[in-house]
């Protein structure tokens, strides 16, 4: 069943994305399901720390964008807009090349809270982080 109350578009992400830290991360949106949004993110010199791994910043990075950007298809109230209130990755496994591809998934959509659960795994499909991201639903500004 689908969680959208706006039904998430790649093309509008993308274009809402341009010139911020998402595009300068070469973060790509990829496929909306019924419940989820997944996107990518490349592991090069724009993600890495200076031990040539992916930058643990960098994955909390491609799953707040993940999960904000499906927390405010999901808004219960007009003039609203969802903001990130927390975040927390577990870095489970280095990455080093190649894309990290991230999952989010609504666990709780309320009308001033949401949590959004981010799996980021490599291109082996094995985990690399997760991430629970707690969402504060508020009035939009302006």
């Amino acid at each position: 069943m689908a969680i959208w109350t706006v039904t998430p578009d790649l093309d509008q992400m993308m274009a809402a994305s341009k010139n911020t830290a998402v595009s300068h991360m070469g973060i790509e949106y990829l496929e909306v399901g019924d419940d989820y949004v997944k996107g990518r993110m490349p592991v090069d010199e724009r993600t890495v720390q200076p031990f040539g791994i992916l930058h643990g910043g960098s994955s909390v990075l491609l799953a707040e964008t993940l999960g904000s950007m499906a927390a405010n298809c999901c808004l219960k109230a007009e003039n609203t807009v969802a903001v990130g209130l927390d975040i927390n990755a577990n870095h489970i496994r280095p990455v080093t090349g190649g894309w990290v591809y991230g999952t989010a998934r609504a666990q709780h959509i309320g009308s001033t809270t949401q949590v959004w659960e981010i799996r980021l795994e490599n291109e082996q499909g094995k985990l690399t982080c997760i991430s629970r991201l707690t969402m504060a639903v508020t009035k939009r500004p302006g």
